[in-house]
Order: C-alpha cells, then sequence, then structure tokens
C-alpha cells in the first residue's frame, strides 16, 4: 500500500478526476436502479400479490393479456368444476374507471373486483364498499369512511391499504359483484387465479383459456417488458461504461508508471505485491466514488419524496454499487497485465 498511497497523494488532480467519473457513473447506475424498480412497481405490483400459482386468461390466439383477455360465467364453471375439491378458483376483475370524491377531481383507477378473502384484507367483503390504496387514497383525498363515487354508483370507504398499482394507476378494490356492474363491458371477470389443478390442459381445452405461471403472469401486461427491458439495457450498459472508463484510466496511468515498477521490480518486488498494490489504489478510488455517489442518490430520493416513482432498498443501491467495484477492480485488473510482462531493464531503458 506504500507506493499505491504514495501515488494518490503526488497525482491528486488525476486521481480525483478519474474519482469524480465514478462518482457520477455510481449516481446515475443508482438512480437508473431505483428509478427502475419504482417504475416496475408502478406498473406490477398489483399482480405481485395476486393468490395461487396459476393465472387463466381467456384463449386469444395470441399471447396472455390482461388488456383482451374476458371470462365467461361459462368458462369459470368450467374451471372450478374441473379443478377438484382441493384446487381454488378465485375469479378476478381487471379495468379502469374514474373515481371521484365530492369537492375533489376525478382521478384515473384501476379496478380490481374479487372474492372477499382472494387479496387478504385489501378486498372488499361487503357489496357497495372499496378498500383503497395509498395512491388512490392520495389522489382523491379520501380516508375510511368517506364516499367515493365510480361511474354512477356510490362506495363507502371501508379502509386503506397497501400501495398497490396496475399499469401506474392506483388500485380500488371492490367485490366481484361490484365490479360486474361498474364494467358491464369486461364480462364476468378478467382472469382466474388458480392453485392445485392437476390436468390444467385439459380444463384449458374444455374451458376454451389458457394459463401462465403466476411469477410469469407480468409480462402479461403491455407496457411492462418494453419499459423495463429498455431501463435495465441502460443499466448495463452503466455498468460496461464503468468498467471500460476504469480499465482505461489504469492501462494509461501503468503505462506512465513503467519506469517506477522497473525500478521496484530491480529492487527485489514481486509482480504479485506490485499487483496488490495497484489493485488497493483502484479500490480506493472506486470505493469512494461509489460511495460520494451512492450518498447523492439516496440523499435525492429523501428529497424528492412521492414526486417520483422511486425505490431504495438494497437491490437499487447496496447491489448496484458492489457491482461498480467488482466491475471496476475488473477493469484495472486487466490494465495490470504489463506488471507481469515488463522487463526491468527494458522499461528503466525506455525510461532514460
Amino acid at each position: 500500500m506504500f507506493v499505491a498511497l504514495r501515488d494518490l497523494m503526488a497525482a491528486r488532480g488525476r486521481f480525483l478526476l478519474i474519482t469524480l467519473v465514478v462518482t457520477m457513473v455510481a449516481l446515475l447506475v443508482s438512480f437508473l436502479s431505483g428509478l427502475t424498480a419504482g417504475l416496475a412497481h408502478q406498473n406490477v405490483s398489483a399482480v405481485e400479490s395476486f393468490p395461487g400459482d396459476t393465472v387463466v386468461f381467456s384463449e386469444t390466439g395470441a399471447d396472455p393479456s390482461f388488456d383482451s383477455s374476458t371470462l365467461s360465467t361459462e368458462q369459470i364453471a368450467a374451471w372450478r368444476d374441473g379443478a377438484g375439491g382441493s384446487a381454488t378458483v378465485d375469479p378476478i376483475g381487471i379495468s379502469h374507471g374514474k373515481a371521484e370524491r365530492a369537492g375533489s377531481a376525478p382521478t384515473q383507477a384501476a379496478l380490481f373486483g374479487s372474492d372477499a378473502a382472494t387479496f387478504g384484507n385489501r378486498s372488499a367483503t361487503e357489496p357497495g364498499s372499496v378498500v383503497l390504496s395509498t395512491g388512490a387514497a392520495k389522489d382523491l383525498g379520501a380516508a375510511a369512511g368517506d364516499t367515493v363515487d365510480i361511474g354512477a354508483q356510490h362506495f363507502r370507504v371501508t379502509d386503506v391499504r397497501g400501495d398497490d398499482w396496475y399499469s401506474h394507476t392506483p388500485v380500488i378494490w371492490m367485490t366481484l359483484a361490484d365490479w360486474q356492474a361498474a364494467s358491464p363491458r369486461a364480462g364476468a371477470a378478467t382472469v382466474l387465479a388458480v392453485s392445485g389443478v392437476a390436468d390444467q390442459g385439459a380444463v384449458n381445452a374444455s374451458a376454451n383459456t389458457q394459463t401462465t405461471p403466476t411469477s410469469d403472469a407480468l409480462s402479461a401486461i403491455g407496457s411492462y417488458e418494453a419499459e423495463n427491458g429498455s431501463l435495465t439495457l441502460m443499466t448495463v450498459l452503466l455498468f460496461a461504461i464503468s468498467a471500460l472508463v476504469i480499465g482505461a484510466f489504469f492501462t494509461v496511468w501503468t503505462i506512465q508508471r513503467m519506469p517506477d515498477i522497473a525500478t521496484l521490480k530491480a529492487l527485489g518486488a514481486t509482480s504479485g505485491s506490485l499487483v496488490r498494490d495497484a489493485l488497493a489504489q483502484a479500490a480506493i478510488v472506486l470505493a469512494a466514488g461509489v460511495a460520494v455517489g451512492l450518498g447523492i442518490t439516496v440523499a435525492a430520493a429523501a428529497l424528492l419524496g412521492d414526486a417520483l416513482p422511486f425505490v431504495l432498498g438494497l437491490s437499487t443501491t447496496v447491489v448496484p454499487a458492489l457491482a461498480l467495484i467488482v466491475l471496476g477492480l475488473l477493469g484495472a485488473a486487466f490494465a495490470l497485465r504489463f506488471l507481469f510482462t515488463t522487463d526491468p531493464l527494458t522499461a528503466l531503458g525506455a525510461g532514460r
């Protein structure tokens, strides 16, 4: 570490510049990771809370889609008849509608209709009642005991629970019968949440439906794959840029230090000790830059509050930070190949 620390002190300007670059990359990666997670949460969080291990869609001849799926009463009955006694079949209605509270402007919401126990304490249990997500309650300025209008119907708010969203709109839960009345063109249900059905293929054939595992149902939301895929690709490219920038900097720095490296080798320093010294130097630069970038992200997220859909957690802060440090060290290690191939006499002669 002696040479590494001396280099850092002697060339403060150069190392400050690369540390600033690392800080900017860390800021971009961590902020983009938090934004990606936040947008995904506001797109699919309600679907992630689906019960069961399988989601049943109507057969349309295309990939499963929440937008195009419409199930009839006969299809629901076919699944209940073919499921068997130990299986569970929960019809779920999903649509979009406008909700408003007296004195407030109408707000767009995702209407989820289900039986009383489907979504646990989020489900509405009585006709004429709704449970609001925190996002819907905030937009409506409503709380438990208030009345909200959905279409031409009046509903009493029994509770406010969960920060659930569907396709970037906050969720309002109601009974399945109320949902059918509020969305008369949407059929008896949109999808079924099913578990414990052994022969799904036979039931699909008789009911003219198609199934997908609950974990794969997120792709049935039209915008999810395109949105999430684009942001994830940008994050991966930033990781690659970070490794290339760090590698390029230490490559140039190592070439410029050839006479010093040759002197150390001539005095008996091993290649391994020089590599450890150089990697420690890179680790200091990376750790400092990533820590500052991560700190700025955390501070910005706290200041922004609900202004942006942002998720602050280990997966959006610590994991990207560790990945940046590891990739930066790999880039620096690639640049240090000269330490093994440099001949001391040749490097000393080139330095004269």
